[in-house]
């Protein structure tokens, strides 16, 4: 086997030489090939080559690994015009590979996720006048061309048009008489620069020291991770704008990363009012336009702050400075397909390899990330009280046992009764209830039937405003029928249970002047439905905000003093090992909405589980105990982050194929001390969009290389390509 050959000087590669390229590709490795005459590449160049019979876009990794022979290795196609992606994102590619266990290409992909903006856009054809223009009879129209010209630069047709203050065809008609000449300049998309130097609010003392500390984070250049725990209403935003407003002053690069960025309207207006203007966006919403045009501003340096969802985090950063994960408790950095990761953890690591700050900012703190603070890993600053004298709002339970409501009803009288008030002061309530559209089943009263999705093992959940039945996993819907479909009784079908749409129409039957609004992620279908829901519950054009967990989030409302929990017992149930821990971080979000100005708030909980610890946590506030209790029965329980878990599901359209694979993993399952391994058993939702699934669990001691026993395990199996095999490594869900 040939040898590899030797690698040019200062890193650079040149005519005759071999590299390999990572392509975006489900692939295990990167391909050689051969850099042909005229071209000089280094590793990270952006490069086309050949595969099979297409054109494709990859990476230059480093010097070709001469597996194959010199003569049957391609030569590379063409360097395409882009800065090349940065070491520290190659390297965190292949971390990131290695850690979820997926082929280094599939996460290369996550970073080239905009193939346009590969290619530079096409230049602006401007006008300029000519150095000897011809005599030409000049109208006071085009005296106006000229002397707009000839004091600036070349311009765009439109915009030398409105500047001069005539129409498009008198540039043209100077252009055709040889008067203008065309330029070529590069397309740049004029968007305003945030202005570090704006003054910010005037902080509190507690503010001001959080401030000072993470300014000097920021300053010092180098990894550190600090939490920023703050109770609801604390200015946890302001303060980390102080870091953010440090790093953009030492002329370096910003990621703030939110759960979910397309419901982030206020904070959007809390950043243009401290920095003049609005930061560059990234999230699923935008349009491959507005994708392209950011992924390249980006890359070139010339995009300083972006504010985005779990994705942004493979951004090509080329001087990335500082990273702030918003929320960061909050199970939606968690990517459950294609490759599996929490982007919360993948940012500690980006910013290790990076040398780059770290901010995780919540009100009520993984313990994972509390654990890590409690060990000395983290920094800690705490922000224990609301900003400009509002206090937290008082919390009582409403037990659901002897005060549950008639049939068909689902606010007990005790919350009516808060409503009314609340609303005859002129103040405005929300009710929370963590489940979307108007019933998550029906059934037939005649024979039992449920109405199940025949892709999913899940029920149909009703819509009632679109008249359609919907599965909440795979997106299957369907009418209404007439009938039952298994006795053919018509009339029999019921909705049972509340979602948010059955909520609202209980709401408009006791209060039927109060103006009201729903607010789901189905009936909030991008940034701009989420700003003017907001607006109007700022403006006071809703009295009654009725919502899923997207209302919980960072929202500040001045006149929202009442907040109601319909069923707070939803995330309790399941084997989630946690459920306790989100419920509390759910609930007490949602309480942290009321009373955030000068008028107080108050909380009224729905449960039939008061004894439980969450319930009695939200009532006492007393967190730490319940932290604490939390860590030591994970502890005991050798659960994460005490221990760690892997995930393996397999799944196909084959049962039979599907369970046979599932027993060969069993039996070839590692036996060895610190590792138990757990199934296989069918998993919760055991069809999921038409593929039958079954789940084994990995539990390992801290001290096991899981990555390790996993890659042993899964290459002893057979797996046919009818079936896949995925790994979940520190999994979320467990469905």
């Amino acid at each position: 086997m040939p040898s590899p050959p030797a690698k040019s000087k200062h890193g650079s590669f040149v005519a005759g030489e071999r590299v390999s390229v990572m392509l975006p590709l489900p692939l295990g490795a990167a391909y050689d090939y051969c850099v042909p005459a005229g071209l000089t590449l280094a590793a990270g160049d952006f490069v086309t080559v050949p595969l099979a019979s297409r054109q494709i876009s990859g990476v230059v990794w480093g010097a070709g690994e001469g597996r194959v022979a010199a003569r049957k290795t391609k030569d590379v196609a063409a360097r395409l015009d882009t800065p090349p992606l940065p070491k520290v994102s190659r390297r965190f590619v292949e971390w990131v590979a290695r850690y979820t266990l997926c082929p280094a290409g599939a996460v290369l992909k996550m970073a080239m996720s905009v193939p346009a903006a590969l290619h530079p856009p096409r230049p602006v054809t401007a006008y300029a006048l000519a150095e000897t223009p011809p005599e030409v009879r000049l109208t006071p129209a085009r005296q106006r061309v000229i002397g707009v010209l000839s004091d600036g630069p070349p311009r765009p047709a439109s915009e030398l048009a409105r500047a001069a203050g005539v129409g498009p065809s008198v540039v043209r008609g100077l252009a055709g008489a040889g008067v203008l000449v065309q330029r070529s300049l590069p397309r740049r998309t004029a968007r305003a620069a945030p202005d570090w130097r704006n003054p910010g609010p005037t902080l509190s003392a507690d503010q001001s020291t959080a401030a000072r500390a993470l300014k000097a984070m920021a300053a010092a250049d180098a990894f550190a991770v600090t939490l920023l725990d703050g109770v609801p209403g604390s200015g946890k935003t302001e303060v980390y704008f102080e870091a953010v407003a440090e790093t953009l002053g030492r002329g370096r690069q910003v990621l703030v990363m939110l759960p979910e960025i397309a419901l982030g309207a206020q904070w959007m207006g809390r950043f243009r009012t401290r920095f003049g203007a609005a930061p560059a966006e990234w999230h699923s919403d935008l349009t491959p336009a507005q994708r392209r045009v950011t992924w390249r501003a980006v890359a070139e340096g010339r995009e300083r702050i972006v504010v985005g969802a779990r994705s942004a985090l493979f951004l090509p950063f080329p001087d990335l400075g500082l990273i702030v994960i918003d929320e960061e408790h909050d199970a939606a950095f968690k990517q459950e397909e294609g490759v599996i990761y929490n982007a919360r953890d993948m940012a500690v690591v980006r910013a290790r390899l990076g040398e780059v700050p770290l901010v995780l900012a919540s009100a009520t703190p993984s313990l994972e990330s509390f654990e890590n603070a409690r060990a000395g890993r983290y920094g800690t600053l705490h922000l224990p009280d609301r900003h400009a004298g509002a206090s937290l709002p008082d919390v009582a339970l409403i037990d659901m046992r002897s005060e549950a409501p008639s049939a068909g009803r689902w606010l007990s009288q005790t919350l009516l009764d808060a409503i009314r008030e609340t609303l005859e002061a002129g103040e405005q309530a929300m009710l929370f209830l963590n489940r979307r559209g108007y019933a998550p089943l029906t059934l037939c009263r005649a024979c039992g039937h449920r109405l199940q999705c025949p892709r999913c093992t899940a029920w149909l959940v009703e819509h009632r405003k679109v008249e359609r039945l919907q599965c909440h996993h795979c997106g299957y819907t369907a009418r209404l029928p007439r009938a039952c479909p298994s006795c053919e009784a018509e009339g029999t079908l019921a909705a049972c249970g509340p979602g948010v749409e059955r909520l609202a129409e209980e709401v408009s039957e006791w209060f039927p002047d109060a103006r009201q609004a729903v607010a789901a992620s189905d009936t909030l279908t991008g940034p701009k439905a989420a700003a003017d829901l907001v607006r109007g519950i700022e403006e006071h054009r809703v009295d009654v905000l009725i919502g899923t967990q997207i209302v919980a989030k960072g929202h500040h409302f001045p006149m929202l003093t009442l907040v109601g929990v319909v069923d707070a017992d939803l995330g309790l149930a399941g084997g989630d090992l946690r459920a306790a821990e989100r419920t509390y971080q759910l609930l007490y979000q949602v309480a942290g909405r009321a009373g955030r100005a000068e008028r107080p708030g108050r909380v009224l909980v729905q449960t039939y589980m008061p004894e439980s610890a969450v319930m009695r946590t939200l009532v006492s506030g007393e967190r730490q105990s319940f932290l604490d209790a939390e860590a030591k029965d994970r502890r005991d329980a050798g659960m994460p982050p005490f221990g760690r878990l892997a995930a393996i599901v397999v799944s196909g359209r084959d049962e039979s194929a599907v369970n046979e694979v599932a027993r060969r993993l069993g039996r070839a399952a590692p036996r060895s001390d610190g590792i138990q391994v757990l199934g296989p058993a069918p998993a919760s939702l055991a069809l999921l969009r038409g593929r039958h699934r079954r789940r084994l669990l990995l539990k390992a001691g801290r001290e096991v290389n899981v990555q390790a026993a996993l890659r042993a395990w899964l290459n002893a199996a057979q797996v046919p390509r009818s079936v896949r095999v995925r790994v979940d490594v520190d999994p979320y869900s467990f469905l």
